[in-house]
């Protein structure tokens, strides 16, 4: 049912709810994730080239050494602070830094300078904290009295996005980045319906630093978190590390057992409980149990995927509550669906044409940083480890109670 709903009747099922109302929030609810049918058509088809494997291989380089830079920072941190390591504000600082160079060209070293521009009003403008379920359901029932992203943050990256194209176009640059496809786009024909304006290039500008910056930085804090817990996992994947030598992009891209804990990190810990999507046409979805029957749905009926619970039904995963990334290496599966890779069961970046646009580029970036990582360091809990992880009710992603804590420690390499 779900790859009928999400991928097969896509045409029927492409819509996601409204959370907030375009004139109140332009930001959040004008962009890719939040607008609808011609309008989410053209905006997708104009921005997923900026993520195909050819652009990913040209934002390669800058993000190596956005994540070298940060492994640098930890190794000189003073012994009692990398036993204590708070690694949301490490790796958040990190995505800043590579959302801010592969996708608006700029070079920012948050590590070094905590408090720049870019940084203070991108943490601004995505903390989780106001992401609230709560406030998810109040916007589905009053979009109009919703604002997330204030009037300050809106405003930087709205004159970010003019500076740089008005610099760009005067000194005759290109760079391989998000923006630049964009400002083709406004280029091409001005006349255009698919032109974009600088709001709904900051619109999407600003979707795409949301989720290379918070979700991503949170992702890698809870692949750090098991890893640090599950030593046996750490120690599989710091000798397949040793063994690659080098992080080149044919060698970051076939590394079976990294590709593995990145996908049991996304299995344990799916980012959003539920997908949506909204019905636009009337549909007959087929009965699912042996003498039940078919389901007319009818326009604007919500639709509802678990995936949390999906992602923890041991009719899908046996042991769904260990990280056991051997799930997912071939004969050795744990899966109990009729393939380790069955897309339509692992959700942790949607799924079908509405899924994450920038998996490649997220899955990238957190694979070059273990890669780094792991090539210098041990990860250890320490006291403030949260275990058992319990989940914050605060936020909309699965953030721990009481934050993310994790000792760093050098490894002794011959």
């Amino acid at each position: 049912m779900i790859k009928s709903v999400t991928i097969k009747n896509f045409d029927r099922f492409c819509d996601r709810e409204a959370f907030l109302d375009p004139e109140v929030d332009p930001l959040f609810a004008g962009n890719l994730f939040s607008i609808r049918g011609d309008k989410w058509r053209e905006a997708s088809n104009l921005l997923s080239p900026a993520f195909t494997a050819s652009k990913m291989r040209l934002m390669f380089a800058a993000m190596r050494d956005c994540c070298e830079a940060c492994v640098d920072h930890v190794a000189r941190l003073p012994e009692r602070e990398r036993l204590k390591i708070d690694t949301k504000d490490v790796f958040t600082r990190l995505t800043n830094d590579t959302i801010a160079r592969c996708s608006f060209g700029l070079k920012v070293d948050s590590l070094k300078e905590p408090d720049n521009q870019f940084y203070v009003l991108g943490r601004k403008g995505t903390d989780s904290n106001k992401f609230s379920s709560a406030k998810f359901a109040l916007g589905s029932f009053f979009p109009g009295l919703m604002k997330l992203v204030e009037d300050d943050v809106g405003d930087f990256f709205k004159n970010l996005i003019a500076d740089t194209i008005r610099n760009r176009e005067e000194q005759g640059v290109r760079c391989p980045d998000m923006l630049q496809l964009m400002m083709d786009a406004l280029g091409k024909d001005r006349r255009s319906h698919l032109e974009l304006d600088i709001t709904e290039m900051t619109a999407h500008a600003f979707l795409f630093f949301f989720g290379g910056f918070d979700t991503t930085s949170t992702q890698m804090c809870v692949t750090a978190h098991e890893l640090a817990v599950n030593l046996d996992a750490q120690r599989k994947l710091r000798e397949a590390i040793d063994a690659a030598s080098q992080p080149t992009y044919e060698v970051i891209n076939s590394m079976p057992y990294l590709d593995a804990v990145l996908k049991e990190s996304l299995l344990k810990h799916t980012q959003f409980n539920f997908l949506n999507r909204i019905c636009t046409k009337s549909f007959e979805l087929p009965p699912t149990l042996p003498g039940a029957k078919p389901l007319i749905v009818q326009p604007d009926t919500n639709v509802w995927i678990p995936a949390t619970a999906i992602h923890r039904d041991p009719s899908y995963f046996e042991n769904p509550d260990r990280f056991d990334p051997d799930r997912f290496l071939g004969k050795t599966a744990t899966t109990t669906t009729t393939s380790d890779n069955d897309y339509a069961v692992n959700l942790g970046f949607g799924i079908g044409p509405r899924g994450c646009i920038g998996q490649r580029f997220a899955t990238m970036e957190i694979k070059m940083l273990f890669f780094v990582l792991l090539s210098r360091f041990e990860l250890r809990p320490n006291e403030k480890t949260p275990q058992p992880y319990v989940y914050s009710t605060k936020s909309i992603t699965l953030l721990p109670e009481g934050g993310f804590s994790l000792s760093m420690i050098p490894r002794q390499l011959n």
